[in-house]
């Protein structure tokens, strides 16, 4: 059986790994001012975006996910014919409509496919799932992969929909955003009031980073730290020591980051997650930031996460 995955843009994962894994993008339009930016997860144009657009226009940027109609196109032109399973992995569905809309979409494609199989010369049924991720970012990535990693080993549809169903109740994520001031004033743009001004303030003026935690659905600070690398050193040593300790139930280890990748690699603390995961033979997945995340979290952000053990950061 021929089993695909596909992800919305938010879904951080390397491109190296998109491309080995046959993995389809569901795009994003980011609507900045008169000017448009398809985020298709095009390593290069989103580091252009970072240094022509973040900075300037990022503020005031809309982003619009593919439409119930635009969704089963893509499935009805392409994707019924590929494979013969999908799984469609999506940011978490309290972020964006994109799990709705994809919902909404697999009763038209699953009601339309045959006749479109049939003509091609295609035979058998297919299928999909629409997976809720119930995180974003680099937590996605780990949903996502462990998809792909389980489709390659030959387990059936079933089997991979029960184990994503544990990853995904499992999955942790946590993030440093360089710039809280940022955040705040696109929280407020949208809404939200996750960041006040004078905590924003006073953390711009004292340098204090605080370390997000997402978790089934929630965001919340768990430590706060004077200085950008000391938090992203404490973040990495915490996933280190649960990659140690054997707290993961995933294979893969993902981070992303608001800018060039390989600047990560000289990060205080990566080179200790880095051999965590070489001894326990887990992968680590470095990703660029989707240009989408990037407008809402700031450049230099960055993520990282896992599926498995929950433990306090100390």
């Amino acid at each position: 059986m021929r089993i695909g995955v596909v992800v919305d843009s938010t879904c951080d994962l390397p491109q190296e790994f998109i491309e080995k894994h046959n993995i389809r993008i569901l795009p994003i339009t980011l609507h900045l001012d008169n000017d448009h930016l398809v985020d298709e997860r095009d390593p290069q144009a989103t580091l252009a975006f970072y240094d022509a657009d973040l900075a300037d226009r990022g503020h005031n940027a809309e982003s619009a996910p593919f439409t119930v109609q635009q969704i089963q196109e893509v499935f009805l032109e392409r994707l019924v014919l590929d494979f013969d399973f999908v799984f469609c992995i999506t940011v978490h569905a309290g972020r964006s409509p994109i799990f709705a809309n994809a919902t909404k979409a697999s009763f038209s494609i699953l009601s339309g496919y045959r006749r479109i199989r049939k003509e091609a010369g295609v035979s058998g049924p297919f299928s999909m799932r629409v997976i809720d991720s119930k995180t974003m970012m680099a937590g996605t990535a780990v949903v996502a992969a462990e998809a792909c990693g389980l489709a390659e080993q030959g387990f059936t549809p079933n089997e991979i929909r029960q184990h994503l169903d544990n990853i995904v109740e499992n999955t942790i994520g946590y993030m440093v955003p360089d710039d809280l001031y940022y955040i705040r004033t696109r929280a407020k743009k949208k809404g939200e009031k996750s960041v006040g001004l004078v905590s924003a303030v006073l953390a711009g003026a004292l340098d204090i980073k605080p370390i997000l935690s997402a978790y089934h659905g929630e965001t919340k600070p768990v430590a706060k730290l004077r200085g950008y690398e000391p938090a992203v050193e404490k973040m990495l040593k915490h996933v280190a020591e649960r990659v140690r300790n054997g707290d993961l139930m995933s294979r893969y280890v993902c981070l992303s980051y608001g800018g060039h990748p390989d600047t990560v690699r000289s990060m205080p603390g990566y080179a200790e997650l880095e051999q965590a995961c070489e001894d326990a033979k887990v992968e680590l997945m470095l990703s660029i930031m989707s240009a989408t995340i990037a407008v809402n979290a700031g450049r230099n952000c960055l993520t990282v996460a896992y599926a498995g053990a929950m433990a306090p950061m100390e």
